[in-house]
């Protein structure tokens, strides 16, 4: 008899019938799979924890905790990279479509035919493999464009500093058309340089390395300067940039990171303007209850900070609304530009514990809301 081809898979297999165990692991062992065992679900949760298996094999009725429940608390675990999950389950047991919704990927009945397991097992790890795989070419995507935005900030930035130096006459002096063509050559690659940014700040989210640094801000204080750097924009397109604080909040600090946050307002303002052609653009700071979305997740109180950015523009219409806080998403706007700047607003707001919803009407402007939690400390002033 030939011996069983070697096979890097490794299949857990959960059942508290010590038969059942014995059966299955021989006919997989076989086959040359490396087989693990656990008795009951709490012993294969600590084990998959420790060490994730390519595949689980698992009983639906076992004492204490059932395969259902394992199969729910594998699926929550966002840490664990995608585990197929093969249910075993008796002819008696109408069990099947309560396994399938929560979470497993198929199922096999008892008394177990090898033909069919073997089958369904090998279909399972063709789809493991394929998952892994698709995640692996999305990491090296994300990594190559995580680099490439990295690298292409250098020659931007030296770029930058080159044309500052010529628009100061520090290289010498330049005709009326030559400085008003430089002018032009350093908007559009300060626009760039942002862009660049932005796409280097939503892949250092989405790939888990950002690090937050935080502290007590004062919105009181963090607002007006945003609000200062971004005026002479306003200046050019004759628009009211004003702010509006309520004085009955006499403290307007949140637990955040400094830094972070003036990107978020420094987006959010900035759209404003971009996409208001006449009127105003209004900020206010105001207490508030947690929005709908967050109350649910509330741990303590629920004493928020509101900032409303409000604009006279054109709007946004109903179908756009519900995605334009999506990745690389944008609005119909003839002055729409890549689609992050939101998306990476609100991932800053939800790395706060916060969240950011949009009210517009066609013809009569938008009005983007930041929620943040208030700082604990002040919740009792």
């Amino acid at each position: 008899m030939s011996s069983p081809i070697a096979n890097t898979d490794r299949i857990l297999v959960v059942d508290d019938s010590p038969d059942n165990v014995f059966l299955i692991q021989t006919i997989l062992e076989e086959e040359g799979y490396a087989i693990a065992t656990a008795e009951d679900g709490a012993s294969a949760l600590a084990q998959i924890e420790q060490s994730p298996p390519d595949l689980v094999l698992l009983d639906v009725m076992m004492p204490g905790m059932d395969g259902f429940e394992v199969t729910k608390r594998i699926r929550q675990n966002t840490k664990l990279s995608f585990i197929p999950i093969l249910l075993i389950t008796a002819h008696d047991k109408p069990s099947v479509a309560q396994g399938l919704d929560m979470g497993a990927d198929d199922f096999i009945r008892k008394p177990v035919e090898v033909d069919e397991l073997m089958a369904r097992v090998r279909s399972l790890l063709r789809l493991k493999h394929s998952v892994d795989e698709r995640d692996q070419i999305a990491r090296q995507r994300e990594d190559y464009v995580s680099r490439l935005t990295h690298d292409l900030r250098t020659p931007l930035v030296a770029a930058d500093r080159m044309l500052a130096l010529f628009s100061q006459g520090a290289l010498g002096e330049m005709s009326a058309t030559m400085q008003e063509a430089i002018v032009t050559m350093a908007r559009s690659n300060q626009n760039l340089l942002q862009m660049v940014n932005t796409l280097l700040e939503v892949y250092r989210f989405e790939a888990g390395r950002k690090t937050l640094s935080f502290m007590p801000v004062d919105l009181r204080q963090l607002l007006p300067e945003v609000i200062k750097e971004l005026t002479p924009l306003a200046l050019e397109k004759k628009l009211s940039l004003q702010a509006e604080f309520d004085d009955k909040m006499q403290i307007g600090k949140v637990m955040g990171d400094r830094l972070e946050l003036h990107r978020l307002f420094t987006n959010l303002i900035g759209n404003a303007i971009k996409f208001t052609d006449a009127g105003e653009v209004t900020v206010r700071l105001h207490s508030s209850l947690a929005p709908a979305n967050l109350a649910a997740k509330q741990q303590s109180s629920s004493s928020y900070v509101a900032i409303e950015v409000a604009d006279t523009g054109q709007g946004v219409a109903p179908d756009e609304q519900a995605v334009l806080f999506e990745r690389f998403r944008q609005g119909s706007h003839k002055r729409s530009g890549s689609g992050l700047g939101l998306y990476l607003s609100r991932r800053i707001a939800e790395a706060h514990q916060g969240t950011i919803q949009l009210k517009s009407e066609l013809g009569k402007g938008s009005v983007f809301t930041v929620y943040l939690p208030m700082q604990s400390s002040d919740k009792s002033s």
